[in-house]
């Protein structure tokens, strides 16, 4: 009970936060999570050298201590595909960086209503590219993304399988969304818990990528839910109890599974979207079993 009550309060708070940051505007959006961004998304105990590649602004976060530096993980930011950006997501990738010792690589795809589908993942397939120039094979890097930017890690994946290209040694994703038909039981069931998601916003966040791109909801270059995924290399899912996006996830273990991929997922009771951005205890666990999925691929 004492511990429902605490979950409670904090969802309550991140309501208040979110409804701060998620105004109707995307600009006034977009800078309201700049604005957080530089309050609580730098630590001293990380370097970030930021830098373009062929015009994709990108950053790289690094523990200052001795690392490991043979593997690197990819991270693709969240925001819906219209808001976001490698600073706002420096509060997931400088712990990710923490628990692992290993080099992060966010970079900032071009954002929708302006660059709807398939922008980003044209971008997500350059930052990939630049990688392997940079002499990385693909099993030395771990895609890795939190809601619209866990499909986007799946969509990359799912390019390089359809282009025959070698995938990842893995994939960690926090929360994602992984079907635009929003026809996941969570969806209705979730929607009045949720301190983050609402209809509305998947809606706007929904109509502003897909634009005038004419593919069906269901098509897997959208949804990667309904992708094939043979030969997927292992994949980890962490999602929150309370979220709207639940059934995306549990759905997409449900389809791993069936094709025969290596597939965990770890449903947080009580908790929210991408509630690994918090600073409190269970984020930290969540963060540290994220750790020990990567470290174990990594053998």
């Amino acid at each position: 009970m004492e511990r429902e009550r605490r979950n409670e309060q904090l969802m309550r708070l991140i309501r208040a936060v979110h409804s701060v940051v998620g105004s109707e505007d995307i600009g006034k959006n977009r800078i309201s999570q700049e604005q957080m961004a530089r309050t609580l998304g730098h630590s001293r105990d990380i370097t970030y050298t930021e830098f373009e590649i062929g015009g994709i602004p990108a950053q790289w976060s690094c523990v200052n201590r001795r690392h490991m530096k043979k593997y690197v993980i990819l991270y693709c930011h969240g925001g819906g595909y219209f808001t976001g950006s490698m600073h706002y997501a420096r509060m997931i990738t400088n712990r990710l960086a923490e628990s692992t010792s290993m080099d992060v690589l966010c970079f900032e795809y071009r954002l929708a209503p302006e660059h709807p589908y398939p922008a980003a993942v044209d971008d997500a397939l350059a930052v990939w590219d630049h990688l392997m120039y940079l002499g990385y094979g693909s099993r030395d890097i771990i895609v890795a993304g939190d809601s619209a930017g866990g499909n986007l890690a799946l969509e990359l994946g799912l390019t390089l399988k359809k282009q025959g290209r070698l995938l990842p040694r893995g994939f960690v994703l926090f929360s994602p969304w992984t079907d635009m038909t929003f026809t996941g039981k969570s969806h209705e069931v979730k929607q009045n818990v949720d301190p983050v998601l609402t209809p509305d916003y998947l809606e706007r966040a929904r109509s502003a990528y897909v634009g005038n791109c004419g593919l069906p909801y269901a098509d897997d270059r959208l949804s990667p839910l309904f992708g094939d995924f043979a030969g997927f290399p292992p994949v980890y899912i962490q999602a929150g109890g309370n979220e709207m996006l639940l059934s995306d996830s549990v759905n997409l273990a449900k389809k791993l599974v069936k094709s025969n991929v290596s597939c965990k997922i770890d449903v947080y009771r009580g908790m929210w979207h991408v509630f690994q951005m918090s600073p409190f205890k269970t984020a930290y666990d969540a963060m540290d079993k994220i750790a020990e999925f990567i470290f174990d691929i990594c053998r």
